[in-house]
């Protein structure tokens, strides 16, 4: 089998970091080398000449997790230009939804690396990423009497817990609440 060209490898690259970040946000970084490569449609052996290691496609794959995050966070606001109130709760209200609990894979890197990035030993980028994505959604729910990240911990939570008791009428008890304490008017 002969070489494959630069611009196949880039687009062989852009896959598996685009495959690592729905995984990883589905299943945990625990997801094997092989794994990842399978559902990229690529082999095994690739993997290691592309990536230095499974820590820097875990890098990558976090910060294209979060730079999708921005982008939605950016359509959002764009869709409701100059209504801020409005923007958040329609935020508010996508985040704690049956569709977003459901949808792992799609859905928010706060709430589905946070296990993994807890584990994580040291300073590395992906918890530097992480930590920044974080500080950036808190900003974004952030309102003049609402602390940004009172809000954001009550929306992780609650979808933790939702996705935990996926399947029971309490998993949509928490996302109904959780909805209802943070659009209240004041």
């Amino acid at each position: 089998m002969g070489r494959v060209s630069q611009a196949q490898a880039e687009e062989n690259r852009r896959r598996v970091v685009e495959t690592a970040s729905r995984l990883f946000r589905e299943q945990g970084t625990h997801t094997s080398v092989a794994d990842l490569m399978k559902a990229s449609g690529l082999t095994h052996g690739g993997f290691y000449k592309q990536f230095a290691s499974k820590e820097a496609l875990i890098d990558e794959a976090t910060a294209q997790a979060f730079d999708e995050l921005a982008r939605h966070h950016k359509d959002g606001i764009e869709q409701h230009a100059g209504q801020r109130d409005a923007a958040q709760r329609a935020l508010i209200d996508t985040y704690l939804s049956a569709e977003h609990r459901d949808g792992a894979a799609q859905g928010c890197p706060v709430a589905a690396l946070a296990t993994d990035m807890a584990r994580e030993h040291g300073d590395g980028e992906a918890r530097r990423v992480y930590t920044e994505g974080v500080r950036d959604f808190a900003a974004i729910l952030a309102t003049d009497d609402r602390d940004g990240i009172t809000r954001l911990s009550t929306m992780v939570g609650a979808l933790l817990l939702a996705r935990a008791t996926e399947g029971s009428p309490l998993s949509e008890e928490i996302l109904t609440a959780a909805r209802e304490a943070l659009t209240v008017s004041g």
